[in-house]
């Protein structure tokens, strides 16, 4: 009985301590995000090695030159900013020809969330690496960030339609 008082002080105190504990969000930056570029370059230094192995490939390697004759036609466009729940972003792209050369994000705003800064910074390069390698806005997305990933795409196709390649 002689606990009670305690006890019941001590909750009060706790439950007054963590209602007035304010937490501060942390700034997300776009520059904290790695580019996509970095990842696709590692597998380009990849492919040297592979390529003095087998030298009946560089025949095969004319048709890629014929692709690569419409660089003059590089052009950049960015998606609309989409609300995703979670924030506003919107994705640029770059196309050569009809092949997506970048994709990155130009403008990311998720409200300082904490939660939102760590989904947005694991799961972004990914879905810039998804876009890449389809060469479409058609991805597969990141689980755990269905929302990101939803207004990646959306912003995504809308880049590509732009440039008249979506």
């Amino acid at each position: 009985m002689r606990r009670a008082p305690i006890v019941i002080t001590a909750t009060v105190v706790g439950l007054i301590a963590v209602i007035e504990f304010h937490t501060r969000p942390s700034a997300v930056s776009v520059a904290n995000i790695p580019a996509a570029g970095a990842a696709a370059t590692s597998p380009a230094t990849s492919a040297p090695a592979t390529r003095p192995t087998s030298k009946s490939k560089s025949k095969s390697a004319t048709p890629k030159a014929s692709t690569a004759s419409p660089p003059s036609s590089t052009r950049t466009a960015t998606g609309p900013q989409v609300n995703y729940s979670w924030g506003v972003l919107s994705v640029s792209v770059t196309v050569s020809g009809t092949k997506i050369t970048k994709v990155g994000i130009a403008s990311l705003d998720d409200g300082g969330n904490p939660r939102s800064q760590s989904i947005d910074q694991y799961s972004i390069p990914q879905l810039e690496q998804q876009a890449l390698a389809a060469q479409s806005a058609n991805i597969q997305g990141v689980s755990g960030a269905s929302y990101t990933s939803a207004g990646f795409q959306q912003s995504l196709q809308a880049a590509l339609q732009k440039l008249g390649v979506g």
